[in-house]
């Protein structure tokens, strides 16, 4: 419903959103803290933008600089619309992860290319109050972006650690770990790894028009492993901070690639065939809150 979106990314920006141990990114330069409110409340703090590697980057903290959101208290829908509205057009997600396969040992990572939902308390889409749009989450990583991840990622993986380019990321709720049954149900399901957060953000930027991938690093073995003892903070703290240093490392050489190549995805022409509502019919608050992703189909909105 309208026109195709005339897509530019010459300008567009590379979003981060640091995960568990990845607070601030010290390789960004010239850096401008920006307070941004939005149509679904404050972020979970300020956004820093900056520059990284020939790219400009938007780094904000998804649980917060001092880690203040619980995995259901993060806004996500206010993280993704503050993203979106300084031009980022790609988000590279580093987050911790439980493993929930044997070959998948802590301190690995993985380029998920799939999820399973087991969330019940996120707000999982933009469109509500008398707009319906339907975007296609068949594949909910960006798969270019997840490319880059990967080949970078491979270059910098320490001896004895491997990064693994495919797997489902089960979504749990949180803040809780799993139970045993529940750690052996998603293993029986063929999951390789469980965490409390990507899929609400990939599922937002979809809609959002972003290209999302997921840098998922392993810090356990859930509480499925006999031989391992079952996840706590501490065992999970320790190696976030193991992970936390490559992670950045391998997110600078992602942005790198993404300066010369500013990939298209899939993702940047997510609504061209998903909006269901005709515009005349939207209530105006709503089409107003909508106006940044919906602008290039229906026209910038006129209060």
């Amino acid at each position: 419903m309208g026109s195709s979106n005339p897509l530019n990314l010459n300008d567009a920006k590379l979003g981060i959103l640091g995960g568990s141990g990845v607070y601030y990114m010290d390789e960004l330069s010239d850096i401008k803290e920006l307070e941004i409110n939005t149509p679904y409340g404050k972020p979970s703090d300020t956004l820093r933008v900056g520059h990284l590697n020939g790219m400009e980057v938007a780094f904000l903290a998804r649980h917060g600089r001092n880690h203040t959101y619980t995995p259901t208290d993060v806004p996500y829908q206010a993280n993704i619309w503050a993203l979106r509205s300084l031009g980022v057009r790609w988000i590279l997600a580093p987050s911790a992860v439980g493993s929930l396969q044997e070959q998948v040992r802590p301190l690995d990572i993985v380029i998920p290319d799939q999820f399973i939902d087991r969330t019940h308390q996120r707000p999982l889409t933009f469109f509500a109050s008398g707009a319906v749009a339907h975007v296609s989450m068949a594949d909910p990583f960006c798969h270019s972006l997840s490319r880059l991840l990967a080949e970078e990622g491979e270059k910098l993986m320490p001896e004895g650690r491997q990064l693994h380019r495919s797997g489902t990321y089960l979504a749990m709720e949180g803040p809780a770990f799993s139970t045993k049954a529940e750690s052996n149900l998603y293993r029986s399901w063929g999951c390789k790894v469980i965490g409390m957060t990507n899929h609400t953000e990939a599922r937002l930027a979809r809609e959002a028009e972003i290209a999302y991938a997921s840098l998922s690093m392993a810090t356990d073995y859930d509480c499925w492993h006999e031989s391992h003892e079952s996840v706590k903070v501490n065992l999970v703290i320790d190696n976030l901070r193991a992970n936390a240093d490559l992670a950045k490392k391998i997110i600078a050489s992602t942005a790198k690639r993404i300066a010369s190549t500013r990939p298209i995805s899939e993702a940047h022409f997510a609504l061209r065939d998903g909006l269901m509502t005709a515009k005349e019919k939207v209530p105006p608050n709503t089409r107003q809150k909508l106006d940044l992703f919906t602008s290039p189909y229906w026209g910038k909105f006129q209060s």
